[in-house]
């Protein structure tokens, strides 16, 4: 159940994710953007746990097919909710840290650790992924926290 509670290139060929820089999911076209923070977009942001099926970065960034659609895995599925919900309240963009972050850099890595905390704070809606919980005959399993 869930409830609503680019990185910059360095000359050594690694990235480098800045402190006013994202990725978002666009909600709409399901790729990631890159956003410089100081055009403020308002977002989602999805928390949860990490589970054996994750979709990641390199996964979103391949493009998501129209049988994972179809047939989505776990971690699929939660971002599509994510950004399904996040469409629905008007919301452009989503962040899931699974697939917003590059994490076979560890510079980038490091900088999105950092910068998470603003992340979170800064978001429009956060959706929370319990995964232990079941959806109670809910069509979804993003579910707004105030309800």
């Amino acid at each position: 159940m869930m409830l609503v509670a680019e990185p910059t290139d360095l000359s050594g060929g690694e990235t480098q994710l800045s402190f006013y820089t994202m990725r978002l999911i666009n909600t709409t076209t399901l790729e990631l953007e890159t956003i410089i923070d100081d055009t403020n977009p308002l977002y989602a942001i999805l928390s949860h746990t990490w589970g054996s099926d994750e979709f990641l970065f390199e996964h979103l960034q391949a493009g998501i097919t129209q049988r994972q659609k179809d047939t989505p895995s776990r971690g699929l599925s939660k971002i599509l909710e994510t950004c399904q919900r996040a469409k629905n309240d008007g919301l452009k963009y989503a962040w899931v840290d699974t697939c917003c972050i590059d994490k076979s850099s560890s510079v980038e890595l490091s900088e999105a650790i950092n910068s998470m905390f603003k992340w979170y704070e800064d978001s429009a809606a956060c959706y929370i992924c319990l995964e232990d919980v079941s959806n109670r005959g809910r069509q979804s399993s993003v579910v707004d926290i105030a309800q």
